[in-house]
């Protein structure tokens, strides 16, 4: 099983992540994606979009601002209820949440007992609007992106085609001010999410609430994480959100511990039901059948994309022996390798032949790579590392028999096909 430190050393080394603002000591809980991390993200993005469209065809998409005014979420529950309790030691100052120590005992950092009464901490980014300083210009960054589609929920069901029951989807940023960000993508300031909500009948959110939890679940296993290392696990009564009625938690066995990947919950009526009450604005919904108005009841899938990314990297990471040659491999889906195969001639005198397949290929859309620098074995090593599932080599039997090599990634098995079959051979593994 991989360790969170080789996870953070490969990702350093192969330009999946950076930290933040490193050449000036690095931002804490903030961290940037390099080449193969944005395409990583991306395809992950994708991947959930793709799956939200195969499980309803009522499902549209938002993109709401990164900013909301005071009133936004003080209807929400932010302002009383975002808070987690924490404590400082006061020999040493740092600063703990109550949740990750025991006050019986020693500060983890020195060794010495003298915490502070714990304290709540409302963990919303606050800022001010243009030049005036009072409640009117107070603006907070979001801390999540579900309040974006409950304020807009009018308007879609004015401006779209839908009908109840329906969902609407969001990726985009989001941000906490969390008292110890650690784990490295796990917990951090600044973060992705991709969120949910489907607007249902009172009546029928109980059996929606189920159904998306299992179609969740059912997400982590087309992407190719281990079956054996998803769960799901309800919440009990003392857990659950100041909104939720009911709560299941994706969990996946990381290397410190069981922990929630994404989050189902049945919010009931809460959200429109405040946004109606402090906006004046009436946000339920009139009944055809019944002639009666109701506001609906709204089932919630978020999942954060940083931390999926982290999760199947973990789940991915694999060292194995090659040719009495150990070798790091990322045994990433096809679906959402960054790379999906990698071009390369034999020696340097077949690059035009090798490079011409490879601008064919990429001039398909299909993300590839041309790597003719080193040993054809740590050209190899390179692309297992990367999670590149194919490597076709051109070589000099190239010439004459119009084939290439093709070596597969978790297996190294090495198979000749034709030049012409390499499109249908990448359709059919990619999925495409």
């Amino acid at each position: 099983m991989a360790t969170l430190d080789k996870i953070v050393a490969l990702c350093k080394r192969r330009g999946f992540v950076y930290q933040s603002a490193e050449i000036y000591g690095g931002l804490n809980g903030v961290y940037d994606f390099g080449p193969l991390g944005t395409l990583l993200k991306q395809n992950i993005r994708a991947s959930w979009i793709k799956s939200m469209m195969n499980m309803a065809d009522n499902i549209v998409m938002l993109e709401g601002a990164l900013l909301g005014p005071y009133e936004v979420w003080k209807a929400s529950g932010h302002i009383d209820n975002f808070n987690d309790p924490m404590v400082d030691c006061t020999n040493c100052k740092h600063r703990y949440r109550t949740d990750e120590i025991d006050l019986q005992k020693p500060c983890p950092h020195c060794g010495i007992i003298a915490w502070t009464e714990p304290r709540q901490f409302n963990m919303m980014f606050k800022t001010q609007l243009g030049a005036a300083s009072d409640q009117a210009s107070t603006a907070y960054l979001r801390p999540e992106t579900a309040q974006a589609i409950y304020i807009n929920f009018k308007n879609v069901l004015s401006t779209t085609r839908v009908k109840i029951p329906f969902g609407i989807a969001q990726i985009g940023k989001a941000f906490r001010n969390e008292i110890t960000p650690k784990q490295f993508l796990f917990r951090m300031r600044e973060f992705e999410q991709m969120e949910m909500e489907w607007f249902c009948k009172p009546e029928e959110s109980n059996d929606w609430f189920e159904r998306w939890a299992q179609a969740r679940k059912e997400f982590y296993q087309a992407i190719g994480i281990t079956p054996e290392r998803i769960r799901l696990r309800s919440h009990a009564p003392d857990e659950l959100a100041h909104y939720s009625q009911a709560c299941i938690d994706v969990e996946y066995d990381f290397p410190f511990g069981w922990k929630e990947l994404e989050g189902i919950a049945h919010r009931g009526n809460f959200d429109l039901s405040q946004h109606t009450k402090h906006s004046g604005k009436d946000l339920g919904v009139y009944d055809e059948e019944t002639k009666e108005s109701y506001i609906p009841h709204v089932v919630e899938c978020s999942v954060g994309v940083d931390r999926l990314f982290l999760t199947t990297l973990f789940d991915a990471y694999t060292e194995d022996t090659v040719e009495d040659e150990e070798r790091v491999v990322l045994k990433l889906s096809p679906v959402l390798a960054p790379v999906k195969a990698a071009f390369m001639p034999l020696t340097k005198k077949l690059s035009d032949q090798a490079h011409a397949i490879y601008s064919t290929i990429r001039a398909r859309g299909i993300m590839v790579q041309f790597d003719e620098s080193g040993s054809i074995g740590k050209r190899y090593r390179r692309q297992d590392e990367i999670g590149t599932p194919f490597c076709f080599t051109y070589d000099f039997d190239s010439e004459t028999t119009g084939t290439v090599t093709v070596r597969h990634r978790d297996t190294t098995f090495q198979e000749r096909i034709n030049i012409d079959h390499i499109n249908t051979f990448l359709t059919e593994k990619l999925s495409l």
